[in-house]
């Protein structure tokens, strides 16, 4: 039985989105993936992106993150009109991607997985001091209780204490929003019960969270936002509070229900 992660009230929406996307197309070859996609991000609210297999979820978090260069489209962060040309350009902006697959190195330790490519120091000798204060101050302030010491090799820990700790080195650089794709995927009750409070605390603390989620369980848990692609068009983006599970299916295999959604004509073939 699920637990409530808070019982905090859905925040306000805020008058300004940290980033926004307006008319975001992006084709590979004859197949058009994206197709004029709009979609806004706020400060202190978490917004899951949801879709069926195909939808265009993938695409357009890496588009967000400079992986993919958009076609056509405008990207704006914090109100300024961006070009994004690659992952360090995202970077510099504020915006971290938790991929699926955490891309944490096995035989070493948290410190060395949060500062993996970023370490502090000269280049002869890391300031290995100063990397654990900061480690261990960003994983204090994401209030994380599940690790016992930040020197713990990363292979002894479980699923969801690595999840906890690629969270942490996102927001350890300053970051302003953090997109996790499938965060809670194949985790246990009890672990993705964990990251779920961590997924609330980083948008209590005032980043934009962009939730990338099959498991509707979990999107109502924590998501204040719905933002639902279907073909490559984003065919709804409402609060969470204005609409129910069942209505979030229909508009993930149909791109419509009733008042929301507008499902677009296939005329350019399947994703």
């Amino acid at each position: 039985m699920s637990v409530p992660v808070t019982e905090q009230p859905t925040p306000a929406v805020s008058a300004e989105p940290i980033l926004s996307l307006r008319g975001i197309h992006k084709s590979f070859g004859a197949v058009s993936v994206l197709r004029g996609v709009d979609f806004d991000v706020r400060p202190g609210r978490v917004s899951a992106l949801v879709g069926d297999n195909g939808a265009g979820k993938s695409t357009l978090i890496k588009g967000i993150a400079g992986i993919h260069a958009f076609d056509q489209g405008d990207y704006f962060f914090e109100g300024q009109h961006v070009k994004v040309h690659g992952p360090k350009e995202a970077n510099n902006l504020g915006i971290e991607v938790v991929y699926q697959d955490l891309a944490l190195c096995d035989n070493l330790d948290v410190v060395d997985n949060m500062f993996l490519g970023r370490e502090v120091g000269p280049s002869v000798r890391l300031d290995e001091i100063s990397m654990e204060l900061r480690a261990r101050e960003t994983l204090d302030g994401l209030s994380v209780r599940t690790l016992q010491s930040v020197r713990t090799p990363v292979a002894s820990l479980s699923g969801g204490q690595r999840q906890t700790v690629a969270i942490a080195r996102a927001v350890l650089w300053n970051s302003k929003v953090v997109i996790l794709d499938e965060p809670t995927a194949a985790l246990g009750v009890a672990q993705t019960e964990q990251v779920l409070l961590l997924v609330r605390r980083l948008a209590d603390r005032g980043l934009g969270v962009v939730l990338i989620s099959h498991n509707l369980n979990d999107v109502f848990e924590v998501a204040d936002d719905i933002a639902v692609l279907y073909l490559g068009q984003l065919v709804a983006q409402v609060q969470a509070d204005e609409v129910t599970r069942a209505q979030v299916v229909e508009l993930i295999t149909t791109g419509t229900s009733g008042k929301h959604g507008n499902a677009p004509a296939n005329d350019q073939g399947e994703i």
